[in-house]
């Protein structure tokens, strides 16, 4: 990587297909690491502790919160997500381009923290379809879905703060676009 960044923000509203681009590039590039971050949402069918999420009750939660353990941190949907900073510390110094898949609030506190980062922000083609990816998760109730599509209307209009932003057309073409832009 020609980037002497090694600290890359990728974010977008709840659907957007954060997820699924982050697969496609780590597929494609080596020296990538995804950060893992720790949530105390409930694992969705099929996430690993450790792997996916650090999964963590709401008291180690605060804990950590109090001794200063996050790169970031945010409550969202009722759960709190956060950046445990040891790792990312760790893989930056082992020579790796560390990736962190945040929320909106979370990519916000790193890049004011990090302003040499790269920061990359999701589009959805359209609302309708940002929708119909959340119900097609079948994992959200209709309240939650309703929190989430609200939130997105918040985290959208923030997309301007961020060094670039992209429609998440195709995962492919996304995911291509965002390891030239992190080759630059």
């Amino acid at each position: 990587m020609k980037n002497s960044n090694k600290l890359i923000i990728l974010t977008g509203p709840s659907g957007v297909g954060k997820g699924t681009v982050v697969k496609e590039i780590l597929d494609k590039e080596k020296n990538i690491w995804l950060s893992i971050s720790a949530t105390t949402r409930r694992p969705r069918e099929g996430e690993k502790d450790g792997e996916n999420y650090y999964f963590l009750d709401k008291k180690k939660f605060k804990e950590m919160i109090e001794q200063n353990l996050f790169l970031e941190w945010a409550q969202f949907a009722g759960n709190y997500y956060g950046t445990p900073l040891s790792s990312v510390n760790e893989k930056i110094k082992k020579g790796f381009t560390v990736l962190l898949e945040i929320e909106v609030e979370g990519a916000k506190q790193i890049k004011e923290k990090f302003p040499n980062s790269l920061s990359i922000f999701l589009l959805p083609p359209d609302k309708a379809e940002l929708e119909r990816r959340i119900r097609n998760r079948g994992t959200e109730n209709e309240e939650s879905i309703k929190k989430r599509l609200s939130r997105a209307n918040y985290e959208i209009s923030a997309s301007n703060q961020f060094d670039f932003a992209l429609t998440n057309q195709n995962v492919n073409e996304t995911a291509m676009r965002i390891i030239k832009l992190m080759q630059t």
